[in-house]
């Protein structure tokens, strides 16, 4: 039986398939959450895993698997952006495999004082490191056009110029504070939901929430690290719940296969290279209809695989 979403990573099976732990390799678990992955990687084979976080709860919730798996674990607090510096304070040049996963954890999504979920009330935050320019922040004082745009960029969201206009409207009058406000305020400027569509206020709370912790430069940065720090033949896997997301990984992971769409024959050509991944999934890997019934945030994900080749990237050639 399946545990408890909290405990329970999204495809947490089919990743490890695709990492196939072994016994004296070291992974990365780029987003620790609360562990899920560097469980089943640690109970897969006598192996090591470095674990990042950069939530500080996250770290806190963690502390206890240190002692459990007797040193096979070793915890640090940071972006997976700073995966490549992690990793050199450890004096880790590389690993034998990564895992990603952009999603946002349960406990993070479960706690109202977060201010990640519209489904309980709490403060607008939205921050994942606890500091910063919070939710509330944003809304409270980003122009029209600003908050159109994030709306439209990060959430696809259609009405995005009227939930912004009614965002204005509604600050004017008092600031909006919770997550309760901000989800009423976008419900009233849509239509109302038929049966089995999502929560009208889904989109615009996700595109906060990617704008205000930079979730897709984050990824733009951390993809390049992650090909950087894998040692040759190890694999990247990676669990993308939002079009964007998963967009930036199937680019990334085909470019670097050598799998591209040609450019225009009017363009200079680029320089070529040998392909430093080789797609292990040429099509994205997605929940069994059992996981979607046990765990509902499984249905939006995608895990897309690949594994890093002898060819040497471009500072090594230099």
């Amino acid at each position: 039986m399946i545990p408890h979403p909290e405990h329970h990573p999204v495809l947490v099976v089919e990743v490890v398939e695709a990492l196939s732990p072994k016994s004296g390799a070291v992974y990365l678990d780029a987003t620790f959450g609360r562990g899920g992955y560097s469980r089943a990687i640690l109970d897969a084979a006598p192996c090591q895993v470095v674990a990042i976080d950069r939530d500080p709860d996250a770290i806190s919730a963690g502390q206890d698997m240190i002692s459990e798996y007797q040193g096979r674990l070793t915890l640090m607090e940071g972006r997976f952006s700073d995966l490549k510096d992690i990793l050199h304070q450890l004096t880790l040049p590389a690993v034998d495999g990564i895992v990603f996963d952009f999603g946002v954890s349960s406990p993070q999504l479960d706690q109202a004082d977060r201010g990640f979920s519209f489904k309980q009330d709490g403060p607008l935050d939205m921050r994942m490191e606890k500091s910063g320019i919070s939710a509330e922040d944003f809304i409270n004082s980003a122009a029209e056009k600003d908050i159109a745009d994030v709306l439209w960029r990060f959430g696809e969201e259609r009405a995005s110029r009227r939930i912004a206009r009614a965002i204005i409207r509604s600050r004017e009058e008092t600031p909006i504070r919770t997550t309760f406000e901000l989800a009423r305020l976008i419900r009233g400027v849509l239509p109302r939901p038929k049966p089995g569509q999502i929560d009208p206020a889904t989109r615009s709370f996700q595109a906060i929430r990617i704008h205000i912790n930079d979730e897709l430069a984050e990824i733009d940065a951390a993809l390049p690290a992650a090909l950087a720090s894998l040692r040759a033949h190890g694999r990247l896997a990676v669990v993308a719940f939002h079009s964007l997301e998963d967009r930036l990984v199937k680019t990334f992971m085909m470019n670097e296969a050598g799998k591209a769409p040609r450019p225009s024959r009017h363009l200079p050509d680029l320089p070529e290279h040998p392909p430093r991944l080789e797609l292990i999934t040429r099509k994205p890997i997605t929940a069994t209809e059992r996981e979607m019934e046990i765990n509902p945030r499984s249905r939006s994900a995608r895990l897309r695989v690949a594994q890093r080749t002898d060819a040497p990237l471009w500072d090594e050639v230099a």
